[in-house]
């Protein structure tokens, strides 16, 4: 529990950027809570959660850090240790323990298609990075928006890097093991295989879990209603009463 009302602060992830928040920062600010959508480098998990932490840096105050997809490896990281984090809130979000990868986690069960829909691109820093090919984009990672949509999401999604996915998870202390924490995922998420989204719950012990029926891994765009319901639970619980 907190002195004061946190600030909500959205952490994006692979293949999208921060406006793919817009819905869900409309009804946050509806409901006069404080918002703040994180450009994520994608460029390597140590550099983006230290970037994270450095916006953090910026806010008096408690925060409700919330990760979407490779956004929450970054979270988890970026609040190990922290005073200032009260609550955590994964959306179609991975939640590793030490040692452990995107790359590794969407391979522990069946059904995450996205390896076949990347194409990879040489990077001068060294190594590839990779983003969704244009034509695969709709199926792939919004399947349950217009093709319009999916279009434009496409064109404006922000490429990975390979280093960012197959990092471990450095800290020994994942935040999700002493914050409270929130999942809201999809069972039509061909990213993240919605077996995984439940383990990585259950092992969290999520103060609350919403599974939605039908939607898929661009949860925060296609339903920013039930993602803004699932931020508020953890806005309430580590508000002041």
């Amino acid at each position: 529990m907190t002195e004061q009302k946190p600030t909500v602060v959205l952490v994006h992830g692979a293949f999208a950027e921060s406006a793919s928040w817009t819905g869900v920062v409309e009804r946050l600010r509806a409901q006069s809570v404080d918002v703040v959508a994180v450009a994520n480098p994608l460029r390597s998990l140590p550099g983006d959660a230290a970037y994270v932490r450095d916006v953090l840096a910026t806010i008096d105050g408690p925060v409700v850090l919330v990760g979407h997809s490779y956004g929450g490896m970054v979270i988890t990281e970026a609040a190990a240790g922290s005073d200032q984090v009260a609550g955590l809130v994964y959306v179609c979000a991975f939640a590793p323990a030490q040692g452990e990868s995107a790359f590794d986690l969407s391979g522990k069960f069946p059904g995450s298609t996205l390896g076949a829909a990347l194409a990879a691109y040489p990077v001068t820093t060294g190594g590839n990075e990779f983003a969704i090919r244009p034509e695969l984009f709709h199926h792939q990672f919004a399947a349950d928006v217009t093709a319009e949509q999916a279009a434009v999401m496409s064109a404006t999604q922000r490429p990975v890097t390979q280093d960012a996915l197959t990092a471990g998870l450095p800290t020994s202390t994942p935040a999700w093991t002493s914050i409270p924490s929130w999942f809201v995922f999809s069972d039509q998420d061909l990213n993240i295989p919605v077996a995984l989204h439940r383990f990585m719950a259950d092992r969290a012990a999520a103060k609350g879990v919403a599974e939605l029926a039908g939607a898929s891994h661009a949860l925060s765009v296609s339903e920013p209603e039930a993602v803004t319901a699932s931020i508020l639970d953890a806005v309430r619980a580590v508000s002041p009463r």
